[in-house]
């Protein structure tokens, strides 16, 4: 049977991450969502593809999907990559620190662990970037029978986005290279506001297209 996470069932999953143990978190929560929130965009592709209605956009569609497949592979990669990157800050938080020199390797490992553990969650937002460009493409191309899907993908991808924001700045507020904490915290925090605010205009598109 595989250890992989991505591999566990739905229920298996969940009741992993509502126990104690340290991995899956956060992290590997917002990526799932965000491979959720790509599939549903797939969805909107699979039922456009093939429609005479649609026929003028069929080859855009098809693009789309080419990228959301990718897409969708890479936030569960991520899902198994967040687990492994935390491991390591995990066992560092465990670390003793009676003596001088056991602080003084607990702080250096624990500093390597946090920019590890820093660097899946920013992937995780540079994947949500590209996600949310294209559910806006879906919403605007996709079956009008299927724009519902298109707006749960937006809220998906929206929260991914704020799940992985936050599991950056728990790991640069303990950081004391506050340089790269500064660093990667404008980074983040300039992705998050450009595409919460554009997955909240494709939601907001799309209540209105369904509520006219």
């Amino acid at each position: 049977m595989s250890d992989k996470i991505i591999d566990k069932s739905c229920m298996e999953f969940v009741q992993v991450l509502s126990s104690k143990a340290p991995v899956p978190g956060g992290g590997g929560a917002s990526a799932l969502v965000g491979a959720i929130g790509i599939a549903l965009g797939n969805m909107v592709g699979n039922l456009t593809v093939g429609k005479k209605r649609y026929a003028d956009v069929e080859e855009d569609i098809i693009e789309l999907m080419r990228h959301s497949d990718e897409l969708q592979a890479r936030f569960l990669e991520l899902v198994e990559k967040d687990a492994k990157a935390f491991e390591p800050l995990s066992k560092a938080y465990g670390m003793p620190k009676e003596t001088k020199e056991q602080q003084a390797e607990k702080e250096k490992v624990m500093e390597q662990a946090l920019i590890e553990a820093s660097k899946v969650p920013y992937e995780i937002m540079e994947a949500c970037k590209e996600a949310v460009d294209l559910i806006d493409a879906y919403a605007e191309k996709g079956s009008k029978i299927a724009i519902s899907d298109a707006g749960v993908a937006a809220s998906c991808i929206r929260a991914a986005l704020n799940g992985a924001a936050l599991n950056i700045f728990i790991n640069t507020k303990l950081m004391k290279d506050t340089e790269y904490a500064k660093d990667m915290n404008e980074r983040t925090e300039l992705l998050l506001e450009e595409y919460t605010k554009k997955a909240d205009y494709i939601y907001k598109k799309v209540i209105d297209k369904i509520r006219q």
